[in-house]
Formats: C-alpha cells, sequence, structure tokens
C-alpha cells in the first residue's frame, strides 16, 4: 500500500500560518465541518496586527452553539465592508498588500456569504493554492456520510480515504487514543508548531498568533519559507 497522509482539521476564518502548516505536510485535507460549532473561536474570528496592537475581527455568527459548523448561517453581510476595512487600514503599508489587495478585496466586496463553512474553506483553499502554492488534495467531510462519535467517526473518516498515516495537532495528544489508529494500521502523528522564524512584521513587538494575511501581506512570495521553508533549507 501506498502511502497517504491525511489531517482532518474544522474550518476556520483567516487561519494562522500553523493551520496552512498541516495543509502543506499531509496529501488529502479534509474540512472537518460537520461536528459541533463552538462560538468565540477560531471558526468565525481571528486576529490582524493593527498599529495599536492585534485586532479581533469577528464575524456575527448568532449565539446558538446547537449546531455543526457547516448549518452555521451568516445573515448579516454588514460585517463583510467592515472586515475589509480594517484589514485595508491595518496592511496597506505593509510591502505586499497591492499585490494581493484585488484578491481579498473580491472575497469581501464581490460575494454575500450565506455560510460560515462556505467563506472558510473558500478563503481556505484560495490563499493555500493562489497564494502559497501548495498542491494538497482538499475534501469536506460531509463527501463521506460518517456514522460514530467522536475518535469512531475519525477513523471511519481515514479509512474511506484509505489513509496510512493522519496528522493532528498537537492539542489533541489530551484527548486521542493512540491504541486504536495502531489497531486500525493507521500511524498517528503530531504536527508541532514550533520554531517558526520571526518575519519582517508592522507594528513592533513580533507576534505569530495572528492571521495568515499578516505574514503574507508582509513578505509576499517569500511567505512558505516562513511556513515551512525555513525547515527545508536547515535539512
Amino acid at each position: 500500500m501506498s502511502k497517504h497522509i491525511v489531517g482532518a482539521v474544522q474550518s476556520s476564518y483567516l487561519p494562522w500560518k500553523g493551520y496552512f502548516d498541516i495543509i502543506q505536510n499531509v496529501d488529502t485535507f479534509v474540512f472537518y465541518d460537520d461536528v459541533q460549532f463552538t462560538k468565540s473561536d477560531w471558526r468565525s474570528r481571528n486576529r490582524v496586527k493593527t498599529p495599536n496592537g492585534p485586532l479581533w475581527l469577528s464575524i456575527p455568527a448568532g449565539p446558538s452553539i446547537d449546531r455543526l459548523i457547516c448549518e452555521v448561517e451568516l445573515r448579516s453581510h454588514d460585517w463583510q465592508r467592515k472586515h475589509w476595512t480594517s484589514i485595508k487600514q491595518s496592511y496597506a503599508k505593509a510591502p505586499y498588500f497591492k499585490m494581493y489587495q484585488k484578491v481579498f478585496e473580491d472575497i469581501y466586496l464581490g460575494h454575500y456569504w450565506r455560510s460560515l463553512s462556505e467563506l472558510n474553506q473558500f478563503i481556505i483553499r484560495t490563499i493555500a493554492k493562489d497564494i502559497l502554492g501548495i498542491n494538497t488534495q482538499f475534501r469536506d467531510s460531509r463527501e463521506f456520510g460518517l456514522q460514530g462519535k467522536r475518535q469512531d467517526r475519525l477513523l471511519n473518516l481515514l479509512r474511506s480515504l484509505g489513509a496510512t498515516h493522519y496528522v493532528s495537532g498537537p492539542s489533541a495528544q489530551d484527548y486521542i487514543d493512540q491504541k486504536a489508529f495502531e489497531e486500525a494500521g493507521i500511524h498517528l502523528g503530531y504536527h508541532s508548531y514550533s520554531g517558526y522564524p520571526e518575519y519582517p512584521q508592522l507594528y513592533p513587538p513580533f507576534e505569530h498568533q495572528v492571521s495568515v494575511l499578516d505574514l503574507i501581506f508582509n513578505t509576499g512570495p517569500q511567505a512558505p519559507h516562513y511556513i515551512w521553508g525555513h525547515r527545508e533549507s536547515r535539512s
């Protein structure tokens, strides 16, 4: 059997660079959006860097948590122009803002997004493929009609994809049962977010925990180096 590395993560709004590091590290990346929605979380908000420090950009997704991520409707659209205005004000002076301005301007001003999952997935795919040059295959967990709960459900997804390896974020070590993966014949690995180098960033002091937009607008075509390329250059 040939090696097939899979990652499965809930879609997030304007994710940070570590999210794209996992995407680059796998053969197939699954948007795991038919799971519980959590409000005031990365699903619907993220941070950009401003002269006054990091600023939260939050999508008004409603207070109910009795929904799956893929069921979250976006009934208001006023936030789209407000978010774009904040992004433009924060990064207009960044070296590569103009290079990518039209891409993101179209996302915010050229569409009315009615679903959080649809918006997040579109932004992530666009950044991964068109800006960072990632060739990973994208899938959606809703394609598979998954049964079971929690870890059993995830293992059913991985079996459906013919996964030989599964890459998880480091926080999952607290609840994943490694023995279940061993019994399924799937190698379990945890991605490390350590060691990312600093890059030329507006408005010091340096901050890692911001949206990948910060890296893109500040470093342009060199952005992949600061996510995964720095490891390759050391090897």
